[in-house]
């Protein structure tokens, strides 16, 4: 059964069904990795998420997580993220405290994350949590009596960057589940440190031959382990260093930006940033009048000669960063609704 993601309504035909068909079970779940999602999950998220944009949009409102509260724990800067996921909370009804630094903890006491994790989870009926450093969110995750989800690890995953770039390709592509399969996606920039791109990989690799152009400087090339798990479910990589002719063969372009704060010496960093730089007149050349929309998790980097996409392409009606960044509410609505055991209620509305 396909769903199409353009046209609300389609969407919503399917949401009391595939609601009750939940092969994961969402309920009191952690959200790590992508690892622990099969294909048949994504309809259950995704036709979710379509049900909720009417109320991402305050075209309706809900108040289904009343009384409950979220912990919204960043050990590291953070914009659309820590917001989405606070405006998700808030739009299903529910209360939210933030902590932004762990400066403002008791950690700078001396207390380990284990024991934060553990008090937090105790207050509140789900962590969202980001550290720096790869594998410390599931040590959260390990002790605390609530849910945790990731929302990005260092260098590791972002789960729910990739489910809401997923639902952002089939909106702005007009495909249905069904038809990524076949999908060409071309991967630019850092690909050794970008979370995101690992995560989306992963997530795209749940499907059915997947091409894959992987642009980057060679320091900065995609980790093996990644490619080894695409090439063995079947699908197909291409590796280069030139902007122009990767994006050519491409279906969708998912830009990223040189992560900085991943290299040991930051000055390493300046080597390549600005190497790729995606500009209106390169897109048009090399991809004409095809509908490729173009990507990026954000933050986009816009000091001078670090710009990975040309703001010359601001008003092209393919960039799709900012919907991809709206995307996130209401994908991360439906999480919430599962993971708290809520998403049967909408059924009724």
């Amino acid at each position: 059964m396909s769903i199409r993601v353009k046209g609300l309504i389609s969407f919503c035909e399917f949401t009391l069904l595939m609601v009750k068909r939940v092969p994961m079970n969402f309920k009191g779940s952690n959200i790590l990795s992508i690892d622990q999602y099969e294909r048949q999950d994504m309809v259950t998220i995704f036709s979710l998420a379509a049900f909720m944009e009417c109320y991402a949009q305050r075209k309706k409102r809900t108040r289904v997580l009343e009384g409950a509260l979220l912990g919204n724990i960043f050990f590291e800067p953070s914009t659309r993220t820590r917001v989405s996921f606070e405006t998700a909370f808030y739009r299903l009804g529910g209360s939210v405290f933030n902590i932004a630094d762990k400066t403002g903890t008791s950690m700078v006491k001396g207390e380990s994350l284990e024991d934060t994790a553990r008090v937090l989870g105790g207050y509140a009926d789900v962590l969202v949590v980001r550290h720096p450093k790869e594998g410390s969110v599931k040590r959260c995750a390990d002790v605390s009596s609530s849910p945790v989800i990731n929302a990005g690890d260092g260098s590791g995953e972002h789960p729910t960057q990739a489910l809401l770039d997923l639902y952002t390709i089939m909106k702005e592509s007009g495909r249905s589940l069904d038809q990524i399969d076949g999908l060409s996606i071309a991967f630019v920039g850092d690909l050794k440190h970008g979370r995101t791109v690992h995560s989306l990989a992963k997530l795209l690799s749940l499907f059915k031959n997947i091409h894959f152009i992987l642009i980057s400087p060679n320091p900065l090339v995609m980790p093996q382990e990644i490619i080894q798990q695409l090439q063995s479910r079947g699908h197909t990589l291409e590796e280069c260093r030139d902007l122009a002719s990767g994006i050519g063969k491409a279906d969708v372009i998912y830009m990223t930006r040189i992560q900085q704060e991943r290299f040991s010496n930051p000055e390493d960093a300046e080597r390549y940033r600005g190497c790729y730089c995606l500009n209106k007149g390169l897109y048009e050349k090399q991809v004409g009048s095809k509908n490729v929309p173009i990507m990026h998790p954000l933050p986009r980097d816009s000091r001078p000669g670090a710009l990975e996409i040309d703001q010359d392409l601001d008003d092209h009606p393919n960039l799709a960063i900012f919907r991809q960044a709206n995307n996130g509410v209401p994908v991360r609505m439906a999480l919430f609704a599962l993971v708290l055991d809520v998403a049967d209620i909408f059924s009724r509305t």
